[in-house]
């Protein structure tokens, strides 16, 4: 008797040891599964921000998105497409006045008042190295002024369903160049069009030749030389009242993505923003399969001939 009863308590203590292992293991599996899929959580320092799938549209993250703000020298990116626009002759050259200055901010440049550069340098420098006087420079000398130019610029907003933008200059000093994150998006996808822009927006250095000097300048957007960083378009901003601002359209975690960075404060934050979102969207990648990752690689050989 006594051995039938040690024989069932030895069964009921295995039987309730093999439930708790598997409990416990059911439990591991259910934990593991809500671990691997929940999201890497995004914590930016910009007052605004959106980062949008610039294939589909889709939204991946928002911050403010709404929020009209000034822009600073974002606005270069519609300066440039006004010009080119225009179909204005490239070639040509322009000389600075004094006209061309800053006297709202008094901001530095070395592109004193009678020196000529063709209009495409100018282009250039105000793309590539965000300098006010090009800028203004290829406002001034556009058909019909200044004027014409403004309600150019603000015409092309309207076209582009930018209704929450304004712009009141060429280069972005002014703080009456307002914008939301989500209108720049529009005005990022429309500039990424034009391969002018993005090229000159992604030229790491450029030496011109300014009254018989050398003169050299260096992207604004440190991230263009980086090698970890695959950017197509780029565009640096910075004002008192805009704070430090970047918008860029780039290639992560074999997603092209639009960025738009709005009112940042800390002199690197926006660099450190976008560093951020680039480890969210990578860590975030859904894994491709074997097979889709070898259709992939054979979709991007390049056809022979």
């Amino acid at each position: 008797m006594q051995t039938v009863r040690h024989m069932l308590i030895c069964a009921g203590l295995g039987l309730s040891l093999a439930l708790g292992a598997y409990s416990g293991q059911a439990e591991a599996r259910r934990g593991g599964h809500k671990t691997a899929s929940a999201p890497h959580k995004l914590s930016l320092r910009s007052a605004a921000a959106i980062v949008q799938d610039a294939n589909t549209g889709e939204i991946l993250y928002g911050k403010n998105a709404g929020a009209v703000t000034p822009i600073a020298s974002i606005t270069k990116l519609m300066t440039a497409m006004v010009v080119l626009d225009a179909g204005l002759d490239l070639n040509q050259d322009i000389t600075i006045s004094s006209a061309d200055m800053d006297y709202l901010r008094g901001t530095h440049s070395r592109l004193k008042p009678g020196a000529s550069l063709s209009r495409d340098e100018l282009l250039r420098l105000a793309l590539m190295s965000s300098e006010n006087r090009a800028a203004a420079a290829l406002g001034r000398t556009y058909p019909g002024g200044f004027d014409a130019f403004i309600r150019a610029m603000n015409h092309k907003a309207r076209m582009l369903g930018m209704n929450d933008s304004q712009f009141d200059d060429a280069t972005g000093l002014s703080s009456a160049n307002v914008a939301s994150a989500a209108d720049l998006v529009k005005l990022v996808r429309a500039a990424h069009r034009y391969e002018r822009i993005r090229s000159y927006t992604t030229t790491t250095e450029l030496d011109v030749q300014v009254a018989g000097r050398q003169l050299s300048y260096h992207n604004t957007n440190r991230l263009v030389s980086n090698e970890r960083w695959n950017i197509g378009l780029s565009k640096t901003g910075f004002t008192n009242d805009a704070g430090r601002c970047l918008v860029l359209q780039a290639k992560l975690a074999e997603r092209e993505v639009i960025i738009v960075l709005l009112d940042s404060w800390g002199r690197l934050s926006r660099i450190g923003d976008a560093n951020r979102i680039k480890a969210w969207l990578e860590a975030n990648a859904r894994p491709q399969s074997v097979g889709a990752h070898k259709a992939a690689q054979e979709g991007s050989t390049p056809a022979p001939g």
